[in-house]
């Protein structure tokens, strides 16, 4: 029988193969003011252009907030609305998809298998379709490491990264997404080094996700030239709307110059 495939989901192969690389960009709607602010910069990455827009976080970005906030941005967006969860909280039938994740180096198997278990009912009932992601989360980790009580991957140990993206990928998983948690230089953190990204690349034949860190097109384009097909940017658009829509046309040039080169090769 044919694996079912979504409609975001397709929309994501489709751009892949279109454009070669794709931008997306992710709102935390504790991260902001209030709930304009964050609907408002939800337009600006979209008009700078966004292909899909996050909305989720490790910590509190749920029920009656999350409802409200993503009721906003669908009204504002042209782009799909993708629920990045933290907890089983972490949902809405607002959205047009979720990353339906699991943690691939989680010490606790609430976070690789039971969170999902009680989740696919809600998900379900509610027709947000599911898009099967393997997570890693790589050295400092973040919220999102504390929270799921992760093994972080030590970054000068890439092949740990690349075997778990690996079985990721064997397990049935249609995206891997190595992160290192929003705002790594907080603990005196970058991006995931290149070298990580580049035998993450050369294990896996699924779409690769890179997220944490990523602040200047420089460090995009090497995300990008190191085997990235799809970047998540979060932490650079918080500081307001008409800088976050400035820095996403930004992001998104640097995008598509090397999504070009990606077709190329």
């Amino acid at each position: 029988m044919p694996i079912k495939i979504g409609k975001t989901e397709k929309y994501i192969y489709e751009m892949l193969e279109k454009q070669g690389a794709l931008l997306f960009c992710s709102i935390d709607p504790l991260d902001y003011k209030n709930e304009e602010d964050a609907v408002k910069t939800a337009k600006a990455v979209n008009e700078g252009g966004a292909d899909i827009i996050f909305i989720g976080g490790s910590t509190g970005a749920q029920g009656e907030l999350l409802d409200s906030v993503a009721t906003k941005i669908k009204e504002v967006i042209d782009v799909p609305l993708v629920l990045f969860p933290g907890n089983l909280a972490t949902i809405t039938r607002h959205a047009d998809a979720m990353l339906f994740m699991s943690l691939l180096n989680a010490r606790n198997p609430y976070y690789v298998i039971q969170a999902q278990m009680l989740a696919a009912p809600t998900l379900k009932m509610h027709g947000i379709e599911p898009i099967p992601v393997g997570y890693v989360l790589v050295q400092p980790g973040g919220t999102a490491g504390w929270v799921g009580d992760a093994n972080m991957v030590p970054r000068e140990k890439p092949k740990i990264a690349a075997a778990l993206a690996l079985a990721g990928q064997y397990l049935g998983n249609r995206f891997i997404y190595t992160d290192a948690g929003s705002n790594p230089r907080l603990q005196g953190f970058g991006p995931i080094p290149k070298e990580m990204i580049q035998m993450v690349r050369h294990a896996i034949d699924i779409p690769y996700i890179v997220g944490g860190g990523i602040i200047s097109p420089e460090e995009l384009r090497t995300a990008y030239a190191s085997g990235a097909d799809i970047v998540k940017i979060g932490t650079a658009f918080q500081n307001s709307p008409d800088a976050a829509k400035k820095a996403a046309a930004l992001f998104k040039k640097t995008t598509i110059e090397e999504g070009r080169k990606k077709l190329k090769r």
